[in-house]
Order: C-alpha cells, then sequence, then structure tokens
C-alpha cells in the first residue's frame, strides 16, 4: 500500500493595526496588545479565509492585506483538496455564514482555527483566540463594544467558496 500524501498547512497572521495596536494599546486599553490579527489557512496552494461576505478563498497573499506579518506551520493533513472543498462547503452553509460574522465571537480566527483541528488536529495560538476577551475585558473595550460588533469585516481580493456562481 502506497503511504497517503501529506499537504502542508500553514496560518497567515495579519496584523490589521499595521503596528497601532502595539503603540496604542497600553494607552488606551491599560494593556499591551501586539496586534489586531486576521488569519486565513493555506492548504491546497489556495488561502482561505473568513468574514462578513462568508468563507472565501484566493492564490496565497493576494487579498489587499499583502504578504502576512508571520506564518505559522499548523502541520500536515492526509484530507484531499476534493474533501477540504467538500468540507468548506459544508461549513459555509451552516457554520460560516456570511451572516454568522461577529467580530468578537465568530470571525476569521475562529473559522482558522476550526479549520486547522479539522486538517491537522491542532488549535492555532491562543494569543490570537484570546485577543477578543482580552480587549473585552477592559473597561474601554466594553465601552466600544456595541460600536465594534457592527463592523463587518470582508478582506477584498477573495472569491466565494462553496456557493454556486458567487452568490451569497
Amino acid at each position: 500500500m502506497e503511504p497517503p500524501n501529506l499537504y502542508p498547512v500553514k496560518l497567515y497572521v495579519y496584523d490589521l493595526s499595521k503596528g497601532l495596536a502595539r503603540r496604542l494599546s497600553p494607552i488606551m486599553l491599560g494593556k499591551q496588545l501586539e496586534g489586531i490579527w486576521h488569519t486565513s489557512i493555506v492548504v491546497h496552494k489556495d488561502e482561505f479565509f473568513f468574514g462578513s461576505g462568508g468563507i472565501s478563498s484566493c492564490p496565497p497573499v493576494r487579498t489587499l492585506l499583502g504578504p502576512p506579518d508571520s506564518v505559522v506551520d499548523v502541520g500536515s493533513t492526509e484530507v484531499t483538496e476534493e474533501i477540504f472543498l467538500e468540507y468548506l462547503s459544508s461549513l459555509g452553509e451552516s457554520l460560516f455564514r456570511g451572516e454568522a460574522y461577529n467580530l468578537f465571537e465568530h470571525n476569521c480566527n475562529t473559522f482558522s482555527n476550526e479549520v486547522a483541528q479539522f486538517l491537522t488536529g491542532r488549535k492555532i495560538p491562543s494569543y490570537i483566540t484570546d485577543l477578543p476577551s482580552e480587549v473585552l475585558s477592559t473597561p474601554f473595550g466594553q465601552a466600544l463594544r456595541p460600536l465594534l460588533d457592527s463592523i463587518q469585516i470582508q478582506p477584498p481580493g477573495g472569491s466565494s467558496v462553496g456557493r454556486p456562481n458567487g452568490q451569497s
């Protein structure tokens, strides 16, 4: 029997604040944040991410966010591209529909964590998944929550995954 093919799985990490969180968070929040993280999963030669438009994909580093600030090697997977795309289609019709997006509770990092666990059995780093609770644990974060809850983020530059003809 032939050994299974292994496909590398990477986590692309982008700081949406472009360094401002590191400089301003001590003043505004009373604690140090290293960044405001957006993540995506790169596997099978594409970058997959979640935003208010649902699950999207593009060739790696082709969103308008530019190159990632860091790349985390999540591991390898035996999951084929065909099975993975079926899985994403299922997620896009259930847990990760665009209208399910919430900046603090159901965002790109929630998606990346879910997909990383499906592909490799490993979670993404906790400094990324813990960020919303860190912000909300501060008085300023609580004061901003109503405004921040209304924000819908969809990184430009991707195409929809799992919807016929790109329909929402």
